[in-house]
């Protein structure tokens, strides 16, 4: 007899607060805007601006702890001098990062709201100036 599987999609977890605190070992709110400011020319808007979403998604306070849990994973992922791929390669050197960033956007879409969208872009704008929205359409839904 085939065992069934149940659909990822309906699996819900919910970690605990001891889960979400190993999940953010690495992140912290100053280690976030340090890298951001001395990286975001190089790593480039794209980059930039999935992190300020996530940013938002997961300071929100409609946004459930176990959505939290993978922003601040992810974020604590970016902040890391160690990656898969060294920041410092030309090119693709935030290849991995921007992977990381659009699966934990794609996983906490449901999170994403028109006010955190609005909160990001007033911040991109403030760092980039007038920017081509076009860099950033379809990022995130």
């Amino acid at each position: 007899m085939e065992e069934k599987v149940p659909d990822k999609q309906t699996i819900e977890i919910a970690p605990d607060k001891q889960t979400i605190e190993s999940s953010r070992q690495h992140y912290s709110d100053d280690g976030l805007w340090d890298k951001l400011k001395s990286v975001a020319q190089k790593a480039g808007i794209k980059v930039v601006w999935l992190v300020l979403v996530l940013y938002y998604t997961a300071t929100a306070s409609t946004t459930p702890m176990s959505k939290k849990s993978i922003i601040y994973g992810t974020l604590g992922y970016f902040i890391l001098p160690i990656d898969l791929i060294p920041d410092v390669v030309p090119v693709v050197g935030y290849s991995d990062d921007l992977t990381a960033l659009v699966a934990c956007v794609t996983a906490v879409a449901s999170c994403i709201t028109p006010e955190v969208k609005q909160q990001a872009e007033r911040k991109l704008h403030d760092w980039f100036g007038d920017y081509d929205r076009n860099d950033i359409d379809g990022l995130v839904k």
